[in-house]
């Protein structure tokens, strides 16, 4: 595999060139069903090349309100063992449970944590920063010839559960990044009408 390049501070960079691979890569992502990722993952050296890749992305003034965790099979078999017991007493104990099968499908998960830094930007603003880490993420693991799925779901609100991932006071869940394989494509699903989303403004 080959290494990243190393860029010394304030070096110049390449302007970007033009690549049909990359538009191609764009025009058929999609997210990957959680639950239908399976081995092979990442190995850790492409992991750590992901996580690299990811990190370059907007940050807000050099702030980097965000952190990674990375989750393997075993911790998160642990953590969703005590997630089945929270969903026990929640309004829809059966449903709560079974998504809870997307958190353990897939070889890797990287939990996106959003970790504003207090009386800097608007935190909003480092919110966007965080998910704008997600969906490098997402690129960087297609870019390794992995799919992935990026997903919330109701322990990444539950105080209870986000305490169990190791979130401290100020942080959020921005998304848990589930890396694997697909054992058969993932269709293609609605898109957007963009005459309906695209203002032009002379």
């Amino acid at each position: 595999m080959t290494e990243l390049p190393l860029i010394p501070l304030n070096a110049p960079l390449p302007a970007p060139v033009p690549s049909q691979e990359l538009r191609d890569r764009l025009a058929t992502r999609r997210s990957a069903p959680a639950q239908a990722l399976a081995a092979p993952g990442p190995t850790q050296a492409e992991l750590d090349q992901i996580l690299t890749l990811g990190a370059r992305t907007p940050d807000h003034g050099k702030l980097f309100p965000w952190r990674f965790v990375v989750l393997g099979p075993r911790s998160r078999a642990e953590i969703a063992e005590k997630l089945a017991v929270l969903a026990e007493v929640r309004d829809k104990p059966a449903k709560d449970q079974a998504v809870l099968a997307k958190l353990t499908a897939a070889p890797v998960t990287i939990l996106v944590v959003s970790t504003p830094v207090p009386n800097a930007k608007p935190v909003w603003e480092q919110q966007l920063s965080a998910g704008a880490v997600c969906m490098n993420l997402e690129h960087a693991a297609g870019a390794f010839g992995y799919s992935s799925s990026w997903i919330t779901d109701w322990y990444s609100y539950d105080s209870q559960a986000v305490a169990l991932f190791g979130l401290t006071e100020g942080e959020t869940v921005a998304g848990f990044i589930h890396i694997g394989t697909l054992t058969e494509p993932a269709l293609e699903r609605p898109r957007p009408d963009m005459a309906a989303k695209v203002t032009r403004l002379p």
